[in-house]
């Protein structure tokens, strides 16, 4: 072997801590590399499943942030109607989202388009979905309250989320896993908030024209931007949801769709990232499944607000008009009777 010179050891030692540094490197690099990639995969299929005794295929909750719910997730009813809707088998279902300490708007609704329960020969029926008291103080009290409302309406169905703004989201998923189990014979449902005027008359009209399968409509918004504004009531981030506009959709006051559809919703429900925006929701599971939302027969059925002249036979022309509060729809609901009662 030659003998090596003190300055050739020197590059060599130098030589040799630059490959450890770049061998360090590549490894940081990889690691990095490596957990975007499973950060990237987990936000796109937030959700893996795990043997159930019940179901083979519940998946597990994903996690959850400021912009998405925990769903899918096994809830329960702890007050529910196992047996009505079979029984009744009604044409149509209204399902009305309610906060459990809002007794006067069930009670309004009871005494107004509630009260309608026959049109044409076609029974309607409706139940009011709502999760538990966010409120610590008075909670017993509002649970004894359902209970007994229960008792005299036969129209709670009430599950074990929090219900809040946030989780309008599970409360609609909700709805559609109890109608697919419990309305086998029925063919449409709606969704309908209470500070809403709904005209069953003519909803069951249009729905006696309307397709029997697949079918959603209502309101149906296009090309809506995301909103990145963090002062937003429904800012949603772009790590959340990344693409600038949201696919078409069916705004929340007031849709209406086939019972076929439920299910439908609830499988795609189980690859699409459960944001809390609930009607944008819908959509998207409804792009998920490739299935296109209709439009309703007239642009002016679904009324997203009310206009200042409400005359002229305004109330009997219309499906929905959003109020400003459910005590309003008491002196609307006298209006749309006199328009009735005069021919219009």
């Amino acid at each position: 072997m030659l003998p090596v010179s003190k300055g050739e050891r020197t590059l060599w030692m130098k030589f040799r801590r630059c490959l450890w540094y770049l061998v360090a490197l590549i490894m940081v690099g990889t690691l990095v590399i490596y957990s975007s990639v499973f950060q990237v995969s987990w936000s796109l299929n937030p959700r893996t499943t795990t043997p159930n005794s019940s179901n083979p295929q519940n998946s597990v909750p994903p996690l959850v942030d400021r912009y998405t719910v925990a769903y899918p997730h096994e809830y329960h009813f702890i007050l529910d109607e196992p047996n009505r809707c079979r029984e009744e088998s009604p044409f149509l279902v209204l399902m009305i989202p309610v906060e459990p300490h809002n007794r006067e708007a069930r009670h309004i609704i009871r005494s107004t388009w509630g009260n309608v329960t026959t049109v044409q020969g076609k029974v309607v029926s409706h139940y009011f979905i709502l999760g538990q008291s966010r409120e610590e103080n008075g909670a017993q009290t509002i649970e004894e309250q359902l209970l007994r409302e229960s008792r005299d309406h036969g129209d709670i169905l009430q599950s074990d989320f929090l219900d809040s703004y946030h989780n309008l989201t599970i409360k609609t998923m909700l709805m559609f896993e109890w109608l697919s189990t419990h309305c086998p014979q029925t063919s449409y449902a709606m969704k309908v908030d209470t500070d809403t005027f709904l005209n069953v008359h003519n909803l069951v009209g249009m729905l006696l024209k309307a397709p029997q399968h697949l079918y959603i409509t209502g309101t149906v918004i296009r090309f809506a931007s995301v909103l990145r504004d963090q002062n937003s009531k429904w800012f949603v981030p772009f790590s959340t949801f990344p693409e600038s506009v949201y696919p078409p959709y069916a705004i929340g006051l007031g849709y209406v769709f086939s019972l076929d559809l439920t299910r439908k919703i609830l499988e795609a429900a189980q690859h699409v990232r459960a944001l809390y925006i609930e009607d944008v929701y819908v959509g998207l599971c409804m792009r998920h499944l490739g299935i296109p939302l209709t439009d309703p027969p007239r642009g002016d059925m679904f009324r997203n607000w009310m206009p200042s002249d409400t005359g002229n036979c305004y109330w009997t022309s219309v499906i929905t008009t959003l109020l400003h509060s459910s005590n309003q729809l008491l002196d609307v609901w006298k209006s749309y009777q006199t328009q009735a009662q005069s021919g219009c």
